[in-house]
Order: C-alpha cells, then sequence, then structure tokens
C-alpha cells in the first residue's frame, strides 16, 4: 500500500482510532494485524517470505539464549537464510546475467536466461532490520525477545516496514511492548509530519520527477545545461521522496505515541561528502557502521586498512539500493570521495590555518556547500540512469555538450518543458522546502505566543490545499508515482 494513495487515507484514520480504543493489552494484535494487512495489499503470497524471515530470526535470537555454545553457529544459520532469501529474490538475474555475459565474451556464444522472479516490496528493510536484532542477541548487547507477537510487530510495523527508517531493537521494541497514552502532543507532532511528508513528496518530489523523466527519457538531445539541471532536479526529487516517505513513517507512529528514529537531516547542507553520509538515511548508513565497517576493522588498524573498509560498505551500500552496474559504480564514486577527504582532511585544514581561512565562515561554509552539492550531481546521474550505457551517455554530455554560441539555456528548458510558470512553482517549493526543515522536526517546541500558532495553522492550511491540488493534478495527468525507495 502507497502512503500517497486513497487507500492509505483511508487505512491510517481507522488503524489510529481503534488503536486507542482498544484495551492496551489488545493493542499489539491490532497493529500486528494491520501491518500484515498493509504488507498484503500488494501481494498476499509474498507474505511467506517476510514470514520466514521473523520466524526464523525469532528462534535462532531465543536458542542464543537457551544453548550459548551453538551461537555462532546459529547466527551463521540466520545469515545464510535471511541473506540467501535476500540475494535469490533481489540479485540472482543480476549475478545469472554478469555471469552469462562473461562466458559469452569468451566463447563468443549468446547464451541467455532469466528467473522469473518477483521482488519483494521492503525485503532490504526487513532483512537488515532482523539481522540488526539477531546480531545484536549474538553480541549481548540486547536480549532475545521470547513474545513472538511482539517480536513479528517489530519486524512487520507497516509504517516503516517497506522503506524505512531500519530501526534498532533498542529503540522499537521496547515502545511496542510499552502501555501508551494518549497524548495531544504527541498527536500533533504526528499530524505536522505528516503533513510535511506529503508535502515533500507530492508537491516537491512529484513535481521535480516530470522534468527529470523528460530529460532521461531523451538523453542524447539533451545539453550539459539541460543534464546539468535533471542531475540537480533528481538531487531534490530523492531527498524529498525518500525524506517525505519517512516523516509520513514518523507521523503515522507518531499518531501511536511510538517515536521513530530520525532517518534525515538536513543533508543538502553537509560541507563535505563525509558530512553528508551522516545525514542521508542515517538509518542504513548507521547499521552499515555497526554491524559491516566496524567488524572488519573500522579505522582502527591503519589508513590503507580504513580506505579499503571504506570502499567494502560503500560497494555494499551501492548494491543494497539494487542489483545493476549503476548502483555498484555509485558506491564506488561515494568510497572514491569519502576517501579522498579522509586524505586530504589534515593538510586542508593545515593549508587553511596557514592561510588565516576560517572555515566557520559564513561564506566560506557556503562555497564549501556548493562545491559539495557539485560532487553529488554525477552520483545522481548515476544512481538514475537505467544502464551503464545511458549513464556514460549522460555523464559525457554533461562535461561535454556545453556552447557559448547561444541558445544554451532556450535548448534547456525546451526540453525540460519549463515556462515561467513551472519555473516560479518550482522556486516557491525550494523556498518552502526550506522551511519544512524546521517545521517539520521531530520535536518541536510549541509556539512562544498566540500570532506565532496563528501563523503555525495558516501554514498547516497552506500546506494542506498544495499537497491536495498537486496530488489531484499528478493524478489527473498520470504523473503521480509511488515512492522511489519501496523497490529497495
Amino acid at each position: 500500500m502507497n502512503f500517497n494513495s486513497g487507500a492509505f487515507l483511508i487505512f491510517l484514520p481507522v488503524v489510529v482510532l481503534v488503536y486507542w480504543f482498544l484495551p492496551a493489552r489488545f493493542r499489539w494484535v491490532w497493529l500486528l494485524s494491520a501491518s500484515y494487512f498493509f504488507y498484503m495489499y500488494w501481494n498476499p503470497a509474498l507474505v511467506v517470505l517476510l514470514l520466514l524471515t521473523t520466524a526464523v530470526s525469532y528462534g535462532s535470537a531465543l536458542a542464543m539464549m537457551r544453548w550459548p555454545r551453538l551461537k555462532r553457529a546459529l547466527l551463521v544459520l540466520t545469515l545464510l537464510v535471511c541473506l540467501g532469501v535476500l540475494i535469490y529474490f533481489k540479485y540472482a538475474n543480476f549475478l545469472l546475467q554478469s555471469v552469462l555475459h562473461v562466458v559469452n565474451g569468451a566463447a563468443g556464444g549468446e547464451w541467455s536466461f532469466t528467473i522469473d522472479v518477483l521482488l519483494p516490496v521492503g525485503i532490504s528493510f526487513y532483512t537488515f532490520q532482523t539481522l540488526s536484532y539477531v546480531i545484536d542477541v549474538y553480541r549481548g548487547d540486547f536480549p532475545a525477545e521470547r513474545h513472538f507477537g511482539y517480536y513479528a510487530l517489530f519486524v512487520v510495523f507497516f509504517p516503516q516496514l517497506v522503506a524505512g527508517p531500519i530501526e534498532n531493537p533498542r529503540n522499537l521494541l521496547p515502545q511496542l511492548r510499552r502501555e501508551g497514552r494518549w497524548d495531544r502532543e504527541d498527536f500533533r507532532a504526528g499530524g505536522r509530519l505528516l503533513l510535511c511528508g506529503f508535502f515533500r513528496k507530492c508537491v516537491v518530489a512529484d513535481t521535480c520527477g516530470v522534468f527529470v523523466n523528460r530529460v532521461f527519457a531523451s538523453p542524447e538531445a539533451a545539453n550539459g545545461l539541460a543534464i546539468l539541471c535533471a542531475g540537480a532536479l533528481f538531487c531534490l526529487q530523492m531527498y524529498n521522496d525518500f525524506a517525505g516517505y519517512s516523516e509520513i513513517a514518523a507521523g503515522s507512529a507518531r499518531l501511536m505515541g511510538i517515536r521513530l528514529t530520525r532517518n534525515f537531516d538536513r543533508p543538502y547542507l553537509s560541507q563535505s561528502y563525509t558530512e553528508f553520509f551522516r545525514r542521508w538515511h542515517i538509518s542504513l548508513n548507521q547499521w552499515f557502521t555497526q554491524y559491516v565497517y566496524i567488524p572488519l576493522g573500522g579505522s582502527r588498524k591503519g589508513l590503507g586498512r580504513k580506505l579499503l573498509n571504506t570502499v567494502i560498505v560503500f560497494s555494499l551500500c551501492g548494491l543494497w539500493h539494487g542489483a545493476k552496474w549503476t548502483y555498484l559504480l555509485w558506491g564506488l564514486y561515494a568510497a572514491f570521495w569519502v576517501c579522498l577527504e579522509s586524505l586530504l582532511k589534515r593538510p586542508a585544514r593545515r593549508m587553511a590555518e596557514h592561510r588565516n581561512i576560517d572555515l566557520a565562515d559564513p561564506v566560506v561554509k557556503l562555497v564549501r556547500r556548493m562545491g559539495a552539492f557539485a560532487v553529488f550531481i554525477p552520483a545522481a546521474l548515476l544512481f538514475r540512469a537505467d544502464s551503464v550505457g545511458q549513464a556514460g551517455v549522460l555523464l559525457g554530455r554533461l562535461f561535454t555538450a556545453w556552447s557559448f554560441a547561444g541558445g544554451q539555456i532556450a535548448d534547456c528548458f525546451a526540453l525540460l518543458q519549463m515556462g515561467g510558470l513551472e519555473l516560479l512553482f518550482l522556486a516557491l517549493c525550494i523556498v518552502t522546502m526550506s522551511r519544512l526543515s524546521l517545521w517539520g522536526q521531530y520535536d518541536l517546541p510549541r509556539a512562544p505566543s498566540p500570532d506565532a500558532s496563528a501563523r503555525r495553522t495558516a501554514a498547516a492550511a497552506c500546506l494542506v490545499t498544495a499537497v491536495a491540488l498537486c496530488w489531484l493534478s499528478l493524478l489527473a495527468t498520470q504523473d503521480a508515482a509511488g515512492f522511489a525507495y519501496f523497490q529497495f
């Protein structure tokens, strides 16, 4: 079930109302049932994989507590089953086609074979969430949950099931067990987060997506400026799409008194690629840090090992997003910049001190942020490209298809099909987006005065109107899109 669908607009109020009217001891049953309905709404058959992953991880964790000597074997078993399911359904065709490509190239053959398999929605998210639980139990960081119902709810909790955030058991499980009480502030915060999330998705992300799709439909006809604009717009589209989902998820959970992990922290204010990944998809990056980077040795075994571990983590992070070479290249591109920043961090600071450059100066910060955003654009093109060939065309034209003979700007706007009204609307979206970072805080302080409260109410009314109009407009033109991260 998509968050930006009419079905969800009926589903969520019903779930929340019944949740608060039920006695506390029955609420987990209702949430569990609603969460399975939410997942099965798309394809009921795929719930079998979700139940398998849940049962294996639950049983392994309990067995670890009962038979400590078998902990390592049980961990390996869980990894084999959970990652095996993920690899088969998400990467089997990718691996098979890659092998056949090498074989055909070496033998001059034309063999082809494809496995007819459907990618389950959210499989990467719930697999990583169950693995974090089992690994924490294995390490002794968290006790095994004995109640199967509460554990199943931890895995399938509908707000964050299909696109995160990837919750740590230490944060979510105790909240699911706690007897919550209705709180007006939670309800206000939940409504505010929902509104901000829908605005990001329906108004900003889907609007940017319309222009991006036009350039990617015919990249060979695009000049450098058009591709630069498409890359910048795709950066905004992906951020608002995924941050919008995260805010809707957090808002939905908050209506029931449950606080999810913050997943984004204004990433495009980053002054470096390294800082960007501390602010972007925080739960995924923390997962890779805790369960891959640190076990590999982190930065404890010298600079060379640190750089190698960084490359491994970002390569896996790229492939986590999808079974395409472009995602792997995106991960390697990110690893290159993070490694380069690790190497140049100290020399750059010494040079700044030598030349009396204040890195805290607002102008210096602005320049660094603009530079970091410029570096993000080729990464965005890699991420959005359908193939390595298309990525090559896009990057090639980005750096070569420029002309100073005139007509560059006109050709760019013609391909984007963007007129003055569309440009003004996009500018208003971006300005509003900057305010959402403040208004969409998980815990917003109380309004200091009645006037401030009235301004917030007026802003909420404007956001509601904008979401409704843009959603209906996109539906009418068939440009409304599902959340991009559902495919991961």
